[in-house]
């Protein structure tokens, strides 16, 4: 079965970015908006810190950092699961999700690979360049330990972000509308791209525990760099790297539980 599965997939991403990529001009087009979008998103952090210098004890650079880690991170983590996920409940809804469960293949595996969304390749090019540039400008000296830390976190935090969308969008399988939590997990993602430290308690346990996405930005890069970090101390680092696979298994549970919970288009 493993190996049928990896013969399929490769096919299923080849026609999908083939797909995407009919109309080569608009499709990078779109991808120059949105490194210009979210360009002016970090420029509006370089004013701040223009004036203020420091923003809860981060510099530019360090800010810079964090930023190109959230952005990152989120990136290869939704590129492999928001759209598919978010136009679940579409399928549910009309009913034609029962099409994926006749396939021999995995549902998951199929919406995931079908859909393998190229178009988040403006984000991962700034926010390449913004880490580049912020890690060479930084003050910290590196090793080898602390950039082996760094990819571990970001791969952990690329898996958070993966699993919490995939939950999100197995709602649907029992509730059939769920793209209404999307706009609760963007409106906290937004958030963390500033330094957890900045915000009332309350927001900081949220961010942490049940909207664990400071897991995928402030927790990590603050541990990387050693800042203090609320609530977790020490076991920052720890946390950071273990919080990627242990959500996985748990989003691996929900969809189980989603999926078996699921009564087809006729109820």
């Amino acid at each position: 079965m493993l190996i049928h599965y990896l013969r399929v997939i490769p096919l299923l991403v080849r026609m999908h970015v083939r797909s995407k990529m009919e109309y080569r001009g608009a499709f990078w087009l779109d991808r120059f908006a949105q490194v210009l979008s979210y360009g002016s998103v970090f420029a509006t952090i370089g004013i701040l810190l223009a004036r203020f210098h420091t923003l809860g004890g981060w510099t530019l650079p360090e800010l810079a950092l964090l930023f190109s880690f959230q952005l990152l991170a989120y990136s290869l983590g939704a590129a492999m699961s928001f759209v598919q996920l978010r136009d679940l409940e579409e399928l549910v809804r009309l009913g034609t999700y029962d099409t994926l469960l006749v396939k021999p293949f995995s549902p998951w595996a199929y919406l995931v690979f079908s859909g393998l969304n190229i178009g988040y390749a403006g984000h991962v090019i700034l926010a390449a360049a913004l880490m580049g540039w912020a890690i060479l400008s930084v003050d910290f000296t590196w090793s080898v330990w602390s950039v082996s830390f760094l990819i571990a976190t970001l791969i952990s935090a690329t898996l958070l972000t993966g699993a919490l969308i995939t939950m999100i969008g197995a709602t649907a399988l029992m509730w059939v509308r769920s793209n209404h939590l999307f706009s609760i997990f963007f409106g906290f993602w937004e958030l963390t791209r500033y330094p957890l430290n900045i915000f009332p308690g309350g927001i900081q346990i949220t961010l942490i525990t049940a909207v664990p996405l400071a897991l995928t930005s402030s927790v990590p890069v603050g541990a990387l760099l050693g800042k203090s970090i609320p609530l977790l101390g020490d076991w920052a680092g720890p946390v950071a790297l273990a919080a990627g696979p242990v959500w996985v298994l748990i989003s691996i549970a929900h969809w189980r539980y989603a999926t078996g919970k699921y009564q087809g288009a006729g109820g």
